[in-house]
């Protein structure tokens, strides 16, 4: 069945609380954890890469399921809790938003 269609997201303003990034920053790294010693890195890759499956993964990390800044507050969580590790996970996540986007591999 091919997937299809469009979807309405409302715009939202401000910034994840604190409290909230930290448990996303958590059960990410966890989620990631699993599906890596099950599936392997190539796994982790296509289902970020997916875009139902991404969008479930911010729900289950606490988004709103429509929320418009999903894409930048599940990757910025994740790159807190998955570089710390990278040596370990061999994954690195690059990138951001702003300033951040040029902070790179800074030992």
């Amino acid at each position: 069945m091919k997937r299809s269609g469009t979807a309405d997201l409302p715009l939202h303003y401000g910034k994840v609380p604190p409290w909230l990034y930290e448990r996303m920053s958590v059960l990410g790294l966890s989620i990631i954890e699993v599906i890596l010693m099950d599936y392997g890195k190539d796994e982790v890759l296509r289902r970020l890469a997916d875009p139902f499956w991404f969008q479930s993964f911010g729900a289950v990390m606490g988004m709103d399921w429509h929320s418009s800044g999903i894409t930048t507050s599940v990757m910025g969580a994740l790159k807190r809790s998955i570089n710390p590790n990278s040596q370990s996970l061999g994954l690195y996540i690059c990138g951001g938003k702003g300033k951040f986007s040029r902070k790179l591999l800074q030992s």
